[in-house]
C-alpha cells in the first residue's frame, strides 16, 4: 500500500473530512465525469467508482450520484456503501434505491442497468467485511454513527429499465 493511499485513508476517517467531503467530492466527481464523457471520476484515482442514476424517492426525478464501489467478481455486481462520510443521516441516494431499486450506473464509459438490493443478516456481514478490507475508514464512519450504515449490492440487469431523464 502506498504512502499516499494510507494518508488519504487517515484523512478520510476524520470528522473534518466528513464535514467537507459531502460537498466537495461529489461536485468534483460530477465535473470530471461530465468532461471525460463518463470515462473517469476524479475519486477513481484512489478507489473504484461509478455514477449512480436513481429515481428520487419523493420527487420521482432522475438523480445522479458519484459513489465509490467495490466491484465483485465477474463484473456483474458492485457493492456501494451508504456511509455519508460518517454523518448521522443516511444519504439521500439510499432512500431512492429503497423506493425504486431499478437504477443505472455509469462505469468506465459504460452505461449499465442494475437492480439494487439492501443487504441484511449474514450476507451483509460478509459484504461489510469485504468493504472494510477494501476501505478501512468505513469502520471509523460506522463508529461515529448510531445508525447501521446501509450496504447495497447493485446487480446487472440484462434487459434495460427506462428511467426518467432530468
Amino acid at each position: 500500500m502506498t504512502r499516499v493511499l494510507r494518508a488519504v485513508q487517515k484523512v478520510s476517517a476524520t470528522r473534518a473530512f466528513a464535514r467537507l467531503a459531502p460537498y466537495a467530492v461529489p461536485a468534483l466527481d460530477r465535473a470530471v465525469h461530465r468532461l471525460t464523457r463518463g470515462r473517469l471520476l476524479l475519486s477513481t484515482l484512489l478507489l473504484p467508482g461509478l455514477v449512480l442514476t436513481s429515481t428520487g424517492a419523493r420527487s420521482g426525478r432522475s438523480r445522479r450520484t458519484p459513489l465509490a464501489c467495490l466491484p465483485e467478481e465477474g463484473g456483474r455486481s458492485w457493492l456501494v456503501v451508504g456511509s455519508n462520510f460518517g454523518r448521522g443521516m443516511h444519504p439521500a441516494w439510499t432512500y431512492n434505491l429503497l423506493a425504486h431499486p431499478e437504477a443505472r450506473i455509469s462505469r468506465r464509459g459504460e452505461e449499465i442497468t442494475v437492480t439494487a438490493r439492501l443487504l441484511t443478516g449474514e450476507e451483509r456481514a460478509a459484504a461489510w467485511r469485504a468493504v472494510l478490507d477494501f476501505w478501512p475508514p468505513y469502520a471509523a464512519y460506522q463508529g461515529r454513527v448510531e445508525r447501521e450504515i446501509r450496504l447495497f449490492r447493485l446487480e446487472r440487469v440484462e434487459h434495460g429499465i427506462r428511467l426518467e431523464r432530468a
